[in-house]
């Protein structure tokens, strides 16, 4: 090779080291920004927190969350807080964000949308953003200790047989009343839980259903989402013409799971089933 070839290869080589990220620094880590209370524990179970520089002020877990930086609502967060932060990623949901999401692109802002509705979706999602954020590995183990407390749920159901799956409704709120039907995470957990939704044909994931119709159906089983703790059911059983359902006739009526663990589509929803379960088939 001639010497000026050599000294354009060593010059060449020399510039692609110096223009390297961390030539002389410390490389710049990853920094997210979480818009959705499903989208931070699903980072936060990957191992993530230094990188998370910012979240919603709905994202209340785990405790590590509540601590960061805070970038607004989660339907209306502050576009120019969540710019400022420079994110190399910005985590949401499917329709209560996509106005934001939509924004976000516009701005050259990289966005991942995660909107699952069932187990199988959830787990793409979390293999997604691990694969986005780097954490393959962790992403897989996460979702293998997910499946494996669903099989054991799933199997204790199976062990009870099929004609004995409890009628079970799940009042998400009270007025009006609204419920989960066919296609929704809730739905899913009734049926691996070992019950039957009572709502399970009213047309739509999430939707109203009358006082009546659920006296008519006559759950055995009532769970309610917006209650935690020691809140009590007694307005439940007060209710006209609800003392003559099976739940509340049989001290069935429960307000005592943490409504995060049926509602946020995150790895907790595999705890969630296990508590449902407890309800549903002590």
């Amino acid at each position: 090779m001639h010497g000026r070839a050599v000294r354009r290869m060593l010059l060449s080589v020399a510039l692609g080291l110096f223009a390297r990220p961390g030539w002389g620094e410390e490389p710049r880590s990853l920094r997210v920004v979480s818009l959705a209370p499903s989208t931070t524990e699903i980072l936060f179970a990957l191992g993530l927190d230094r990188e998370i520089v910012g979240v919603s002020r709905l994202c209340q877990y785990p405790p590590r969350a509540v601590s960061k930086p805070k970038i607004g609502d989660f339907s209306n967060p502050s576009l120019e807080r969540i710019l400022s932060l420079k994110p190399d990623y910005v985590f949401c949901t499917g329709i209560e964000q996509a106005r934001v999401a939509e924004k976000l692109k516009q701005l050259g802002c990289p966005v991942v949308v995660s909107s699952p509705e069932n187990f199988g979706e959830l787990f793409d999602s979390i293999t997604g953003i691990g694969r986005r954020v780097g954490r393959e590995r962790e992403a897989a183990e996460l979702i293998a200790g997910m499946k494996a407390k669903i099989d054991r749920v799933s199997d204790r159901s199976r062990s009870r047989g099929e004609g004995v799956r409890p009628r079970v409704f799940v009042e998400i709120w009270h007025s009006p009343l609204m419920t989960a039907g066919n296609g929704s995470f809730i739905d899913e957990l009734i049926t691996l839980a070992g019950g039957q939704n009572v709502a399970g044909d009213i047309g739509k994931a999430y939707g109203n259903i009358s006082p009546e119709q659920v006296i008519r159906r006559d759950p055995e089983v009532i769970v309610l989402t917006y209650m935690e703790g020691k809140g009590s059911v007694d307005p439940v059983k007060k209710r006209w013409g609800w003392s003559a359902v099976s739940a509340v006739r049989n001290g069935r009526v429960y307000g005592d799971i943490d409504p995060a663990l049926l509602l946020i589509p995150g790895p907790r929803l595999a705890d969630g089933l296990i508590e449902l379960q407890k309800r549903i088939a002590p």
